[in-house]
């Protein structure tokens, strides 16, 4: 099982400096990816719940400019707020710039107000998002027209095309996200799980596709030896569980990277 990061990402005061630093670190200690939150424009101050202070995309351009094997992945970008013809292409564009280490994490979003603020439609968020994943697909082989409810071009075409796989990862946990994962990505990310809860969730996603859809999932390191133990634990039920992967947040960015030696160099030692 591959260990990755949710970089710390919700603090208006935080440098912007620190993020390539410690995705540098990250890389260093054999970290397999880091990732970024999202939101646009919440109703409320970024913090503990509206992660995405500086911008997932253009933020992982950078973090690809400073190294070299990460994969750099957004968990999730809440798709349905923006164009996706617009994403496409940002992805597309990062993909090719970083040597073919993008994963596209997406999810429908939750918050009304957000949508209302933006001038997206709220009600329809799932079907745009269904729809926007399939338009993609099609623009990442080279489509040159596209029929949808929501979005159509008689004309057109698309670069850069990706020349080694762009995944898609579907974020979330309720029956609508287990399906989307199921008949339209490439990896399913579960959130504020349990191991059993992973593990019943994974039967459940295998039920609905004989395609080969990665598992993954997420959990929060806040630091202390008392949590460390915890969370080793967890990711040992989590490895059981058939996770791919797992994504530990590491957040406050206030001592993040002695966070991440700490977890790191705890993963690697035998198990006592």
């Amino acid at each position: 099982m591959e260990l990755e990061v949710i970089l710390p990402d919700e603090d208006a005061g935080m440098a912007p400096g620190i993020l390539p630093d410690l995705a540098v670190h990250a890389e260093a200690l054999g970290y397999r990816g880091v990732w970024l939150p999202d939101h646009l424009l919440p109703p409320e101050p970024f913090g503990p719940v509206y992660g995405g202070v500086y911008e997932p995309l253009v933020t992982l351009a950078f973090l690809a400019a400073r190294t070299r094997r990460l994969r750099l992945g957004t968990s999730v970008l809440v798709l349905p707020l923006r164009n996706p013809f617009a994403v496409a292409k940002q992805a597309a564009t990062l993909h090719a710039l970083s040597g073919g280490r993008v994963a596209l994490g997406v999810g429908v979003g939750w918050d009304r107000t957000e949508f209302e603020s933006v001038g997206a439609e709220f009600s329809t968020r799932g079907a745009r998002t269904d729809e926007a994943l399939v338009l993609m697909r099609e623009l990442f082989s080279g489509a040159t027209r596209f029929d949808g409810r929501f979005h159509s071009f008689e004309r057109g075409h698309f670069t850069p095309v990706p020349t080694t796989p762009l995944p898609i990862v579907v974020g979330g946990v309720s029956p609508a996200a287990l399906r989307r994962a199921a008949s339209l990505a490439d990896e399913w990310q579960g959130v504020g799980l349990t191991p059993e809860a992973f593990a019943d969730a994974v039967r459940r996603l295998r039920e609905l596709t004989d395609r080969d859809v990665r598992v993954s999932t997420r959990i929060a390191f806040p630091g202390g030896r008392a949590a460390l133990r915890r969370v080793l634990s967890e990711l040992r039920a989590f490895a059981d569980a058939g996770a791919d992967t797992v994504a530990v947040s590491v957040s406050p960015y206030e001592g993040a990277a002695e966070r991440l030696s700490e977890l790191a160099d705890a993963w690697k030692s035998p198990t006592p």
